[in-house]
C-alpha cells in the first residue's frame, strides 16, 4: 500500500512541477514523461532512504559500542 501512495503522490507532485518548470523554460508539457519520471524518482526514494539510513544507524550503533 505504501508504494501504491507514493506512486500517486509523486505523479500529482511531479504533475506540478513539470507544468510550473514547462511554462517557465517555455518548453512542451508531456503529461505521460512526467509522471513515469516522477514515479521513478519517488519509488527509488522510498525504496533508498530507509535502506540508506538503516545502514548509518547500525553502524553508528556498533562504532558507540
Amino acid at each position: 500500500m505504501k508504494f501504491i501512495t507514493v506512486a500517486v503522490w509523486s505523479a500529482i507532485f511531479g504533475e506540478i512541477l513539470g507544468y510550473i518548470v514547462s511554462q517557465l523554460t517555455q518548453g512542451t508539457y508531456s503529461f505521460i514523461t512526467v509522471a513515469v519520471i516522477a514515479v521513478v524518482i519517488g519509488e527509488i526514494a522510498v525504496i533508498a532512504i530507509p535502506a540508506i539510513s538503516g545502514s548509518a544507524a547500525s553502524q553508528k550503533a556498533t562504532i558507540e559500542e
